[in-house]
């Protein structure tokens, strides 16, 4: 299909896209890899009036470490963090993560920022940072403020990002223990039918594909905090959900996995 007609403009800095953001208002949309923007835009799920193209702000582009802290630009493509030695040091898990977005043309256009704004629930990266217990630095017009990655994600394909707003850094803690990331797709570049994202030797769990949102499985994370088995603790991985249902997989085989997936990435992160 083709798009909807749209205006193009290119960011020369953070400050002119916001600019731009907040002259066009919700009209507007911000284009970095376009991978997600794009096909939405083709099948008309999106019809933006304008889009911004933030893609040639190589400032936004770095992996920094300092004070037990991982920095990262949100325009650091997939391919960049699979690839960065600083990051596989100081954030193996990822590091790893990315490796697994769906593949290399994907992975070498594709943005850390703009995934986490994209807010897909079956998206790797964002429960990555969220296992994490990363956060999201968002610049407007009145300034940044720092987001907890809990509390970025909303709804489906929603986050807290205002209309004028772009994200230009993620953080998250480097050195976080013992980690593991197990996905279940049917093909290696598809997304994830469910996913798990265990950081700090069980301290933070995470699941894919579970909600609307990225998930936090917080009762996972306090029967490993009590000191519960793997096995004891991943069995109340899905406790709550509300799993979606698809050609792909009902609620009930989604579960399933959950307990699954859980019970092996807590092994593989140390979890007896």
């Amino acid at each position: 299909m083709i798009p909807a007609a749209f205006d193009y403009e290119v960011a020369e800095s953070a400050d002119h896209a916001i600019a731009l953001l907040a002259q066009h208002g919700d009209d507007a949309k911000l284009l970095a890899g376009g991978h997600s923007l794009i096909p939405m835009m083709r099948y008309r799920l999106a019809t933006p009036s304008v889009l911004v193209d933030v893609g040639r702000l190589d400032g936004l582009r770095y992996i920094r470490t300092g004070n037990g802290t991982v920095s990262i630009g949100a325009l650091t493509r997939h391919s960049e963090l699979e690839h960065s030695a600083e990051l596989a040091e100081a954030c193996p898990m990822l590091a790893s993560v990315a490796a697994l977005v769906g593949d290399p043309a994907v992975r070498h256009r594709g943005t850390l920022g703009g995934t986490l704004a994209h807010a897909d629930p079956a998206s790797d990266l964002p429960a990555a940072v969220l296992a994490l217990g990363g956060t999201i630095v968002a610049q407007g017009p009145g300034g940044s403020r720092e987001v907890a990655a809990g509390d970025f994600f909303t709804g489906y394909f929603e986050s807290v990002l205002a209309d004028d707003e772009m994200i230009t850094e993620v953080r998250v803690p480097a050195g976080t223990g013992g980690w593991n990331y197990q996905k279940f797709n049917r093909r290696a570049q598809d997304w994830a039918i469910v996913g798990v994202a265990v950081a700090g030797g069980g301290s933070g769990v995470s699941l894919v594909n579970m909600g609307s949102t990225p998930v936090r499985a917080s009762g996972v994370e306090a029967a490993v905090a009590g000191g519960a088995s793997a096995a004891e603790a991943a069995a109340v991985a899905a406790d709550g959900l509300e799993p979606p249902e698809d050609l792909n997989a009902d609620a009930e085989y989604r579960s399933h996995l959950a307990r699954v997936l859980t019970e092996r990435a807590l092994n593989a992160a140390g979890v007896a």
